[in-house]
């Protein structure tokens, strides 16, 4: 689970506990009156469809396990040149023998290579010969994770990526060439794969190359040269990158299941819901219809990225509606939940009917949560499928990790004052529910501190 959807569970107990495993009592604690305030909804409203519009037109061409690139340039590092085209968790191929001739990639886990293009300047090409055969060298080279030492001279404690003339005097490698010291268990891996420019042509086309994987691991792929007059070059075309039931990414898969189950516990959770809901119909208030539209909405969100992760597996590309639509239900979902725990911690409908002045603040602080979420779930879920870097990651969670912790401080502060209200007017039976309600949270906000702790080491 993210760092977002613990909450959520904290919720959907702790609301639980205050409606349906106390029927008899939950009259005396929510018994309140309608809020009336006035919001600024249609600007909010514009607001909201701006930001929209802007995230669907920048992430209009969206791709999983599908990597295109679109005239990306070099980096230079070192004494080379390289472009990052993916990194991805796969699974080794199944070994099967009955693999079909008009399917015989049934069941393997490959990155294919269709359309690279490598295009160099004018200035480059127009330097060579007509005559030569090679005029130019790119190499594409795959590795696992734990082979990165393997690539340039680490073993020599050198920042050097590429072959010079002292280097090939004392290693095995080809001046002009990556170092590449190749692992005893697999002597093919890293895997180099070499394009060549021919004469004073001003394009390489990569041969249409299909590498089956055959290890379980993390892999990375990069595309380097090591000649400084090639600099300027760009790459298109795309990768495919595939595990052996999808398309689905290594990270990704146990998702998809979690999903699936998370659909059907909402389902049964919807189902006791509505029969306590139809029990109890008579006495339902408007706090009762909130908490419903919660679980709906987490019954929708489930069923939605079920859907999308099952698209994903089986095309190799988002549904990108379908994508936005469950990261917009997330988002809702993640701030009503937080808005009902906190209206329910300040003691509304038991020591007071209304929210009167603070419900401005409330609004203010659950619009904030939900653009800061809604941001991190669509560069998460719409961006690149490349793991983002530490520093990315830190930007966009900072806001939300921020907001949350208001969200904690304030929720413990209300339910403090909501406490000693009720404590003072000695209301014992709504008193122990609060307390329970209290412990409850406090159990669950510990828990979810403690993953975070986890994740991070």
């Amino acid at each position: 689970l993210n760092d977002s959807s613990r909450f959520h569970v904290c919720f959907s107990f702790s609301a639980s506990n205050l409606t349906l495993l106390s029927p008899d009592h939950h009259l005396l604690l929510l018994r309140t009156r309608r809020i009336t305030t006035r919001l600024p909804m249609k600007r909010v409203t514009s607001d909201v469809l701006v930001l929209i519009f802007f995230t669907f037109n920048f992430f209009r061409n969206v791709s999983a396990s599908i990597h295109e690139y679109k005239d990306e340039q070099f980096i230079p590092k070192s004494n080379a040149f390289f472009f990052h085209g993916g990194t991805e968790g796969l699974y080794a191929s199944k070994s099967s023998s009955n693999v079909s001739p008009d399917k015989p990639l049934e069941g393997k886990t490959f990155i294919r290579f269709e359309d690279v293009v490598f295009l160099r300047t004018t200035e480059s090409a127009n330097a060579k010969n007509e005559m030569q055969s090679r005029t130019g060298l790119i190499e594409t080279i795959i590795l696992e994770v734990r082979d990165r030492e393997r690539i340039g001279d680490a073993f020599a404690k050198s920042n050097a990526l590429c072959c010079t003339p002292k280097l090939a005097q004392e290693k095995f490698c080809t001046v002009g060439e990556v170092i590449i010291q190749h692992n005893q268990d697999n002597p093919l891996w890293p895997l180099r794969i070499q394009t060549f420019f021919e004469g004073k042509n001003q394009e390489a086309n990569m041969l249409p190359t299909t590498v089956e994987i055959n290890r379980t691991g993390m892999y990375y792929l990069y595309y380097m040269f090591c000649d400084p007059e090639l600099k300027g070059t760009i790459i298109r075309g795309r990768t495919v990158w595939k595990n052996p039931d999808g398309y689905l990414p290594g990270r990704m898969v146990p998702l998809m299941t979690f999903y699936g189950l998370a659909s059907l516990a909402y389902l049964v959770l919807g189902l006791f819901w509505f029969l306590r809901f139809v029990q109890f119909w008579k006495d339902v208030i408007q706090l009762h219809y909130q908490i419903t539209a919660v679980i709906a909405l987490g019954m929708s969100e489930m069923a939605l990225w079920y859907y999308e992760y099952a698209n994903l597996n089986s095309t190799g590309s988002r549904p990108m509606v379908i994508t936005i639509w469950a990261v917009t239900m997330t988002a809702v979902k993640k701030t009503l939940s937080r808005v009902l725990l906190l209206v329910v911690s300040m003691g509304y409908g038991v020591v007071r009917p209304t929210l009167g002045g603070v419900t401005s603040k409330v609004f203010l602080l659950a619009l904030m949560y939900f653009i800061a979420t809604e941001a991190l779930e669509l560069v998460e879920h719409l961006g690149s499928i490349n793991d983002f870097s530490r520093k990315t990651r830190i930007y966009l969670v900072l806001p939300v990790v921020f907001l949350d912790a208001s969200f904690i401080l304030w929720i413990f502060s209300s339910l403090s004052k909501t406490l000693e209200k009720l404590q003072m007017r000695k209301s014992m039976a709504k008193l122990d529910l609060y307390r329970k309600f209290t412990n409850s949270l406090a159990i669950f906000v510990l828990l979810s501190i403690a993953w975070v702790g986890y994740e991070v080491m």
